[in-house]
């Protein structure tokens, strides 16, 4: 079976053990933001050459206190049809589905993209 089989009920699931398999000190954290599966990045957010495996949109905890009143909540979307291209066998989905996470995660926290690299 390749990955690409894997339906989006089992896909969604794995999103939800790896958002359990999260550290307590990061649940607080998680609890605020919107998590979320779509297919693929929409036309207009690609960009050419990057293959998005996933997206944190939103102010990272280093630079506010907590949302607005009002506004919208923090997201992190990820992408199931690039996550399962990168993937070789279905066993690979889950782990990669959780890296996908933690890495976006990292972003929330204010991490930026060569910190995320380098810690793995």
């Amino acid at each position: 079976m390749h990955p690409d089989s894997i339906p989006l009920q089992d896909f969604e699931a794995m999103v939800v053990d790896a958002l359990d398999s999260l550290p307590d000190w990061v649940i607080p954290i998680v609890a605020e933001i919107a998590v979320l599966v779509e297919d693929d990045q929409a036309p207009e957010d690609r960009r050419p050459g990057v293959l998005c495996l996933g997206l944190y949109r939103g102010v990272p905890r280093t630079t506010h206190y907590g949302r607005a009143p009002g506004t919208l909540p923090d997201t992190i979307t990820l992408y199931r049809t690039p996550i399962l291209a990168v993937c070789e066998h279905p066993e690979d989905v889950a782990p990669r589905v959780r890296k996908v996470l933690v890495h976006e995660v990292g972003h929330a926290m204010g991490l930026g993209e060569d910190e995320l690299r380098s810690l793995g």
